[in-house]
């Protein structure tokens, strides 16, 4: 148990460190030299958790969507929404989430597969929006599958333009403004009125979530 703690351990180190120097050199330019050097950590147990450059980056990549879960809403446009603020919102204060989405938009990285994110943000956005039909709450001609791919390709656009302008700044706006425009083509009135796409809503779902895994036992949150 003692052991197995301990490569836990090592490994989000590893990780950890490769997020830093993905985030700030890039795929092409970031080295394993340089993140052995930032974790603190031999070769070998580097190589024990990751084989290469490219398994340490999709390390990087997996990472990002598995520290917090939004919890169920009865409204799954509402769900949708807050999927969308509390990424936003964590891009401007998560290391990991800047480097996942680095890695994701960085079209110099030559053998990296960067699908993974694009093609689970649309499962995610896709099965929320099939349950959101069933329960009334999409307009007749909204098609899930479609609306999906729509969602995430202009949230990445949005996210793309905020880190150019203001280095994720005024992502929360933009994103707020973004679902503003968006899903008054998706929601029926009744379920539009009641959404809160507000800018420190993604703040606001972080507070709880972490407020839910402080609540748990020492080994579940492990």
């Amino acid at each position: 148990m003692v052991k197995q703690d301990r490569a836990v351990r090592t490994r989000k180190n590893i990780l950890e460190a490769a997020a830093k120097i993905f985030e700030e050199r890039g795929y092409q330019a970031a080295t394993i030299a340089e993140v052995l050097n930032a974790a603190g950590v031999t070769k070998g147990a580097l190589y024990f958790h990751f084989e290469s450059k490219e398994q340490l980056a999709q390390g990087v990549l997996h990472e990002q969507d598995q520290r917090f879960v939004i919890p169920g809403r009865p409204c799954k446009i509402q769900e949708l929404a807050d999927v969308v603020l509390l990424h936003a919102y964590r891009l401007q204060t998560d290391p990991m989430v800047r480097a996942g989405v680095r890695l994701t938009m960085d079209q110099h990285a030559e053998g990296l597969d960067r699908s993974g994110p694009f093609l689970r943000w649309s499962v995610v956005a896709r099965e929320l929006l099939d349950t959101a039909r069933s329960q009334g709450e999409l307009l007749p001609q909204v098609v899930p599958s479609v609306t999906a791919d729509v969602v995430v390709g202009t949230f990445a656009g949005v996210q793309s333009m905020s880190q150019t302008v203001s280095g994720y700044q005024d992502l929360q706006n933009r994103s707020s403004a973004l679902l503003r425009h968006l899903f008054p083509s998706i929601a029926v009135p009744s379920v539009l009125a009641s959404l809160d796409l507000s800018e420190s809503r993604g703040e606001v779902v972080y507070e709880e979530i972490r407020s839910r895994l402080e609540q748990q036992p020492a080994a579940a949150v492990s």
